[in-house]
């Protein structure tokens, strides 16, 4: 029986399908609505594309532009890179997370070259 037909068959990273598809619309809605709108002071961005940087590199542990090709990134991003970038959001939403520390980490990795491929 073909993997089609038993439902395993894996996407490939950045492929759509029903599931991808509400990934990247609750990445979406998370890093253009969500984290904007909770902006609190003491919080080093507030634009969306910010908050984007600074969770895919931290899911990456990386610069997520070396560490995947393709744009735009939630749609290019593996979707466990995906998966812990929104994690990591949530966690900056209900305070589990120190989002000045993770824009630091992105800014120091990008200015640095660490763990540049």
């Amino acid at each position: 029986m073909s993997a089609a037909a038993t439902g395993t068959e894996r996407a490939a990273p950045g492929a759509t399908g029903a599931g991808r598809a509400a990934l990247e619309a609750r990445w979406l809605d998370l890093t253009r609505q969500m984290l904007p709108d909770a902006w609190r002071p003491g919080w080093p961005v507030r634009q969306d594309h910010c908050f984007q940087r600074i969770l895919l590199d931290a899911a990456c542990g990386g610069v997520w532009y070396d560490t995947f090709p393709g744009r735009p990134a939630y749609r290019a991003a593996p979707e466990a890179v995906l998966r812990r970038a929104i994690a990591l959001g949530e966690d900056v939403l209900r305070g589990r997370a120190d989002l000045g520390a993770l824009n630091a980490a992105s800014l120091r990795r990008r200015r640095t070259g660490v763990a540049r491929r």
